[in-house]
């Protein structure tokens, strides 16, 4: 029997045989020079091998019952007008073959993404690798392992996937996935979280001792992977998956029950998403609204975008239709929509935005900022979300602010949108609230000063860490230092909250905190009584709160801010 560790990325315990992905052959990128007549033939080579590609995308896309964003997405980055653009250009002025200028810009691209400050976005380089290699695979004449030969019901073990790899997730009903790299917020992960399919990730020595249909047991729970376990341990971990099923059945039960602690006290519990059948899920899990409607996924998976000289702009009228599929499938419950929180950086290429070249894109023009300096695409958000306001129970909200200013300044820029609605005979909401991220120090510190001109704070507790404590928790040399329960962290949280309450207005935590039982605990405490987190975690934090009192979870908040 062996045991490996790895980073738990999907709960629940997963029993089979290994299948083991073989690995891939190496890519070797060719650097052959090429003379300016050979440009064209060059060229010709690339147009095929991507229509190809989007032809196989296309295939898969009919194949599939739900998942099918992750393949629109790769058709417009494979029809993206600027990186073609871009791409050729560079073929005409480097001058050599298109394999090699196709990798440069590739990387480029991926590496800009992965700059961009933005966890979620950050995970987006690998798209952009995945899509554009297939194109080099198909240019090398380089046949990748067909995913469909994979069984059911096995426990798959891989160096990576890529997301169009990961759509097995949905379609073979696996056991377990254990993988020697991936991130949280990759494509992979949230598959496997979406379809429950437990998952554990940063296995490396792992990979190299398993063999095809060896017996495995995958804790997620634990993080650990067991090879050929002993007749003791097959036994223990059968009770334990009874005892799991158990469990699951006394959560179900809390779906459709209120957020009550043991002496009564009520909360909200709200989910965070990033797509429309997110909100699906979210409603099925219990949630009694949306907190947190990231729009970035909707500026890099639009279809509909239309292009204007030579750059894409992602229409009103799908950014309306997206927000009003949301609004309906959660009827009356709230649900709040961040403006467009992307950054500064040359990423800004793929969501509608002009480039900027910035040397540190986490401090630079990126969300709010970024709004207010180009208001013509923040305009286009605001009336799309104005226009779907008439379909349910709509906030809008504001990221990244750092001052009154700020918000006053976006809220001028929401008045005009009204009024142009208006004088057009559009039907819509005048009163939607408009309210404000609370994810910086200076928005914890002024919050007073914010409170007056905000309808609402939610606080966004990963953005809040990160800027407060100075630790980029994507840098292993620091990631030790990245802790949300940081007395100066919880500090800026209790003035938030203080402020909030003196001005009458709502106070919600949207960020991971919100997410983790303990810290969730930690937060009511505090006095927060609404909380935004992933939808999985609905029933596990109403089932914690029912067994607190509310001095129970004062005592947990005052120790912590000791």
């Amino acid at each position: 029997m062996d045991l490996f560790f790895g980073a738990s990325i999907s709960p629940g315990i997963g029993r089979g045989n290994a299948f083991v992905i073989p690995d891939q052959a190496q890519r070797v990128i060719p650097q052959t020079p090429i003379t300016a007549r050979q440009v064209d033939s060059e060229w010709s080579r690339y147009v095929y091998a991507r229509d190809a590609v989007s032809k196989q995308i296309s295939s898969q896309m009919e194949q599939l019952q739900s998942g099918k964003e992750i393949f629109e997405t790769y058709a417009l980055m494979l029809a993206d007008p600027v990186f073609n653009k871009e791409l050729e250009d560079s073929l005409s002025s480097l001058l050599f073959n298109v394999e090699h200028v196709l990798n440069l810009k590739m990387e480029e691209y991926a590496e800009r993404l992965r700059d961009s400050g933005n966890d979620y976005l950050a995970e987006r380089g690998q798209d952009i690798t995945d899509i554009f290699g297939r194109v080099l695979n198909e240019l090398l004449n380089i046949h990748p392992f067909d995913m469909e030969k994979v069984p059911e019901g096995v426990v798959l073990i891989a160096q990576s996937l890529s997301a169009s790899e990961a759509m097995v997730i949905s379609k073979k009903r696996l056991s377990g996935l254990a993988l020697v790299e991936g991130g949280a917020s990759s494509h992979v992960a949230i598959l496997a979280r979406n379809y429950a399919v437990p998952a554990v990730f940063s296995l490396p020595k792992a990979i190299k001792k398993i063999h095809n249909s060896e017996r495995i047991i995958l804790d997620a729970d634990s993080a650990e992977l067991i090879v050929d376990p002993d007749a003791g341990t097959v036994l223990d971990y059968q009770k334990k998956v009874e005892q799991i099923a158990e469990r699951k059945k006394a959560l179900l039960l809390f779906r459709s029950k209120p957020a009550l602690t043991k002496d009564g006290e009520l909360f909200h519990l709200y989910a965070n998403i990033g797509s429309v059948d997110e909100a699906k899920i979210a409603l099925e899990e219990g949630a009694e609204g949306i907190g947190l409607f990231r729009t970035e996924f909707l500026f890099m998976n639009e279809l509909n975008a239309v292009t204007e000289g030579g750059a894409r702009v992602v229409t009103e009228q799908a950014q309306f239709e997206a927000y009003k599929s949301v609004l309906q499938i959660m009827g009356d419950k709230p649900v709040t929509i961040r403006t467009l929180d992307a950054g500064g950086d040359k990423l800004l290429k793929m969501v509608d935005a002009p480039t900027e070249d910035e040397k540190n894109p986490l401090m630079g023009l990126r969300a709010i900022r970024m709004s207010l300096r180009h208001p013509s695409i923040f305009k286009s958000q605001l009336r799309a979300l104005y226009r779907a306001s008439v379909y349910g129970n709509l906030k809008i909200m504001f990221p990244l602010v750092t001052s009154q200013e700020q918000v006053e300044a976006a809220r001028a820029v929401a008045s005009q949108v009204c009024e142009e609605l208006s004088e057009e005979g559009v039907e819509f909401k005048r009163d939607v609230p408009l309210g404000i991220m609370v994810e910086t120090a200076a928005a914890g510190i002024i919050a007073d000063c914010l409170a007056t001109v905000s309808d609402f704070f939610s606080i966004g507790t990963n953005d809040l860490t990160q800027y407060t404590l100075c630790v980029d928790r994507e840098n292993t040399n620091v990631a030790e230092l990245y802790d949300e329960c940081h007395l100066a962290v919880l500090r800026l949280i209790e003035n938030t909250i203080a402020a909030a309450k003196k001005q009458g207005i709502p106070v919600s935590v949207c960020g991971e905190m919100a997410s983790r039982i303990d810290s969730a605990m930690l937060l009511a405490g505090m006095g927060i009584r609404t909380l935004s987190m992933g939808s999985s975690q609905i029933s596990l934090v109403k089932e914690k709160l029912s067994t607190m009192t509310i001095k129970e979870l004062e005592a947990i908040s005052d120790g912590k801010r000791r």
